[in-house]
């Protein structure tokens, strides 16, 4: 284990003012375990730097100044400060938890899990990384450090290749902002976009700031009217209420203008926006009551998502307004926002807001955890959740991810890492703990393989393997281990053939199998003939008709020989009379097998060459035969 010695006495500076600015949080939390990953992460990130240009303890503090207004607790700050410690040469995850415990490690290992696959090598389709960043981790903080850590990279787009930043920024709109939103993070999903819909598309960001800054020419002081008038109007009737106005963003009028097929801002319903915040649900209600008699509400743009949430938690009361009284711009719509001060954080940091504003001052992991899971329940059907089934990402000890099917166990992982690690796997810790060998890996874990000194496979082993390339390197390597068994047994069958035949014996050369079935075979070929004898692929009875060897002159002869005994053999044994008592040679046909038990009626053919073939008399090729060749057999009685 790597052992840091930190000096508490010297406290740099600049830790003083990060201090600071995490105490302005309010976040009860343990400054000394803070301090010390502020010590190990300077000096894990000395003289390194960011791909993005910048040096890595740089970003990780613009990482942190995008995280802070989400009031992460301890662990969460630890975290965000090490996050890229694992690409460093002395880090390992099992390091890591040594030194900050293991809910630290799993933050650090689940982003880095994730920046890796949606950074690097990336094979994975949009979609499936969208769900894949939801259901990685069942931790939403390590969701929350990669979004700040894409944030950061984005705003460093002025560094980068004209082509990274275009696809940094790609990768923001199409993957990063969606997810925020998917968690009801808003403000994160307004800061994705804002960065990185310039860099994207830069000539219809141009167009569209210059239409609103038209607009806001020719509107200087609707949204700053609007709500003084409505404050007002609120507080005769006894409503108390803070008020917030806003305009629609840029990314947000480009893609709500495509949408729409329109050409200019002003005819958005809801580029003016006004954000109510009231004391409690019922004063919601109230206040929209007065709102709709203060103006006149639109038809279809009143949505109650109080009584029917979004399915990310999303509370509010929405309608928009028109002909608003004391407003001279008439055409002017306003879209209004009533919630509660609990809506409106939920609004902007989504899941997050769980863990925010509690009255100990700690996190609430389990109601963001609970949110969480309902945000995943409503949102992915069982079908869209099986689009990520065919593979996970997973851990080594040091860091690296390895990319697996689902469904793979320990065992597949050893064989990923290395052919020999599987070969000679003992057993696994996943994330600390043994676990048994058909135990399914789950993305994320950290995965640690015990090994014998020497290989000791078995052929069980090929029931818990998902992968196939590892099932056939098993396979290999058994029958590798087997060849000689197989080798010698296949050995013993074809010299047993060929003594039924009379033949003599393989010699060490295997010469008798140098030709077979037309081609000429090597040492290592004639082998692999003998062992598939041995494990019954082969039959010796099939073989012998396809060696050149026994149709040799000398092999030719010594066949003839056997053959002639093996006939002479049957014939003493045989009681056959054949008509008129004719004493001709003769041969049972193969095509009937007519010397086999029972014992049928038979017939004779005469063939040109003298002898008589005989056939059982039920024999299909008799109807072929000249009537006049065929004579009478039958076995004697």
């Amino acid at each position: 284990m790597i052992k840091f010695r930190i000096d508490m006495t010297v406290i740099q500076s600049d830790y003083r003012a990060v201090e600071e600015r995490i105490k302005d949080t309010s976040v009860a939390m343990n400054f000394h375990r803070v301090r010390e990953a502020w010590e190990v992460a300077e000096k894990a990130y000395k003289d390194q730097q960011h791909w993005t240009g910048v040096s890595t303890m740089e970003h990780v503090l613009e990482v942190l100044d995008t995280l802070l207004p989400f009031q992460p607790d301890e662990e969460t700050i630890i975290a965000c400060l090490l996050h890229h410690v694992l690409q460093c040469k002395y880090w390992t995850v099992t390091e890591l938890e040594q030194h900050f415990g293991p809910k630290v490690r799993e933050l650090v290992s689940g982003v880095h899990l994730l920046s890796h696959v949606t950074l690097h090598d990336r094979r994975v389709s949009v979609d499936d990384l969208k769900l894949m960043l939801i259901t990685v981790s069942e931790d939403i903080r390590t969701i929350l450090v990669v979004l700040c850590d894409r944030l950061a990279i984005v705003r460093m787009a002025k560094n980068m290749e004209p082509g990274v930043a275009r696809r940094t920024a790609q990768d923001i709109l199409q993957l990063f902002a969606p997810v925020a939103a998917r968690l009801g993070m808003y403000s994160m999903k307004h800061s994705l976009e804002a960065a990185a819909f310039p860099i994207c598309y830069p000539q219809d960001a141009t167009r569209i700031d210059e239409q609103i800054t038209q607009v806001q020419h020719s509107n200087d002081d609707f949204l700053q009217r609007a709500i003084d008038i409505v404050q007002v109007y609120l507080r005769e009737h006894g409503v108390d209420a803070s008020l917030e106005g806003r305009q629609k963003q840029s990314y947000s009028v480009f893609r709500k203008m495509n949408q729409k097929s329109i050409t200019h801002v002003l005819d958005l319903y809801d580029f003016y926006a006004l954000r109510v915040i009231v004391a409690d649900e019922p004063m919601c209600y109230q206040a929209l009551g007065l709102l709709h008699q203060l103006g006149a509400p639109v038809g279809n743009r009143f949505k109650d998502y109080i009584a029917f949430p979004k399915p990310n938690g999303y509370r509010s009361l929405h309608t928009t307004i028109a002909n608003m009284s004391g407003i001279p711009q008439k055409n002017a719509l306003l879209e209004v926002q009533v919630r509660t001060p609990e809506m409106h954080r939920e609004a902007n940091y989504g899941v997050a807001a769980h863990w925010m504003y509690k009255e100990s001052g700690r996190a609430n992991q389990a109601a963001a955890f609970i949110q969480l899971q309902d945000v995943l329940s409503t949102q992915d059907s069982i079908e869209e959740q099986n689009q990520l089934v065919d593979h996970i990402f997973v851990l080594t000890p040091r860091g690296d991810v390895v990319e697996l099917p689902e469904g793979a166990t320990p065992l597949d992982f050893a064989f990923y890492v290395h052919t020999d690690v599987g070969f000679s796997f003992r057993g696994a810790r996943v994330n600390g703990a043994m676990v048994p060998m058909e135990y399914q890996l789950e993305p994320g874990d950290v995965i640690e393989i015990l090994r014998y000194n020497t290989p000791q496979p078995s052929t069980q082993w090929l029931q818990l393997l998902k992968m196939s390339s590892s099932r056939a390197k098993l396979k290999r390597f058994l029958y590798g281990q087997q060849r000689p068994e197989f080798l010698t047994r296949g050995r013993e069958m074809l010299n047993e053939e060929l003594r039924k035949h009379r033949l003599s014996p393989l010699d060490t050369s295997l010469s008798i199998l140098r030709r077979y079935n037309g081609a000429t075979l090597n040492m290592q070929e004639r082998e692999d003939l003998l062992v598939k004898l041995g494990q019954g692929s082969e039959r010796a009875r099939m073989l012998l008709p396809k060696l050149e060897a026994l149709q040799s002159t000398s092999a030719a002869q010594q066949t003839k020989d056997a053959l002639s005994k093996q006939w002479d053999d049957t014939k003493k044994a045989t009681n056959l009379v054949i008509e008129n008592g004719l004493k001709m040679p003769y041969r049972f046909a193969k095509c009937c097998n007519a010397d086999d038990w029972p014992r049928e009626s038979l017939q004779g053919v005469v063939t040109r060459k003298g002898k008589i073939m005989i056939h059982r008399g039920s024999c299909g090729m008799l109807r072929n035969a000249n009537p006049e060749r065929k004579v009478r057999v039958w076995w004697e009685e």
